[in-house]
């Protein structure tokens, strides 16, 4: 990506392909904050502050805020404990939070700088590419409940979002393909040709991905632009995630948790195996789309004894209206139809498939 560019959403501005420390200095030179505060975790601190601080002359004076990395820490108390910092600092209503991070640190620096004093402004720069195509575009804030995901949380937007692809080259691989499923799952709700071009790329490595990063966007913010509060269109976002979103949960605290990408994928595969099942999506996309997700990503860590527990799991999921539990399924590639009711006996043969594949 060689040139910066600026996309507008009905309330705030996404920068992408920037130098996050200058342009935060520009936003920052027409506000008058009374202080600033950076919450970042432990990785974030050692390998993307010092980048971010070095180009930006006003995160001098900013107080910074550290917690420990992991999914376990987007919680109530870890958000307790923030509050608790924030006034301690002497924040106030017209204090700036930067939440510096990957999705936990802006759903988490979201949710805490939305509800501190009834809420203070704050500015996303995403450092993983699925915080950059997903995570902290969109409004939504939130964090855990025990092991529950996204239990508990609001839509509030950031002021701005600062998108620096430099930061890309301080991830892990396994962060590069976790993004990649979000973006697959752009391809597959709203545009065939783009999850085809997704699904040819022979690596799934930044060089490759970055070209890429402003079309995921674009798709995203088109769909919230339209339904901001998710009453409609913008349920086809969840596609693979109510079912993504149980066997995240259900790792959450083993030996060998799953990252949100990766328990997505599975969720993709095996609510398309729905979509076949449910509105006759047809066999040949099933298999097009199981060949690249399991590709990249191994359903061998689900066992047949963990089916009904996962399942179960499925029924907490925050978007069931009463006893109804309505799915985002596939049509065909590029077609998403929403509010489609799912029963637990199928939740449990999608599951099956997933660990037998569609023979089974």
């Amino acid at each position: 990506m060689n040139k910066a560019i600026t996309i507008q959403t009905k309330e705030y501005s996404i920068l992408l392909g920037v130098n996050a420390g200058q342009v935060l200095d520009t936003y920052l030179e027409t506000k008058s904050y009374s202080k600033l505060f950076v919450l970042m975790d432990e990785n974030t601190m050692e390998y993307c502050y010092p980048v971010l601080s070095s180009d930006s002359e006003n995160l001098l004076e900013a107080e910074l805020l550290v917690i420990n990395a992991g999914e376990e820490n987007k919680s109530i108390e870890i958000a307790t404990q923030l509050w608790e910092s924030l006034t301690e600092e002497g924040a106030d209503r017209h204090s700036l939070l930067i939440n510096l991070g990957g999705g936990i640190i802006s759903d988490l620096g979201g949710f805490v700088a939305s509800t501190f004093k009834r809420g203070m402004d704050f500015v996303n720069i995403p450092t993983t590419l699925l915080s950059m195509v997903d995570a902290s575009i969109g409004g939504k804030t939130g964090i855990n409940l025990s092991h529950f995901k996204n239990q508990v949380g609001l839509f509030s937007t950031p002021k701005q979002i600062i998108i620096d692809t430099q930061f890309l080259d301080t991830l892990p691989q396994e962060q590069i393909t976790s993004a990649y499923a979000e973006m697959l799952k752009h391809g597959l709700i709203a545009d065939k040709k783009y999850w085809e071009e997704l699904s040819e790329l022979k690596q799934v490595e930044p060089k490759h991905l970055i070209r890429h990063i402003e079309k995921s966007i674009q798709i995203k913010k088109q769909i919230v632009d339209q339904d901001p509060r998710e009453k409609g269109l913008r349920k086809t976002l969840n596609f693979g995630h109510s079912i993504g979103h149980a066997i995240e949960s259900f790792f959450m605290e083993s030996e060998t948790p799953l990252l949100h990408g990766e328990a997505i994928a599975l969720g993709m595969l095996a609510e398309t195996y729905l979509s076949v099942e449910i509105l006759n999506m047809p066999i040949d996309q099933l298999k097009k789309i199981e060949q690249n997700i399991r590709l990249h990503y191994s359903s061998k860590c689900i066992v047949k004894s963990q089916l009904n527990e996962i399942a179960k799991l499925v029924f907490h999921d925050k978007k069931k209206e009463g006893a109804q539990l309505n799915f985002s399924l596939l049509k065909q590639i590029g077609q998403c139809e929403i509010n489609i009711q799912v029963t637990k006996n199928q939740i449990l043969n999608s599951l099956k498939y997933l660990i037998h594949g569609f023979s089974n």
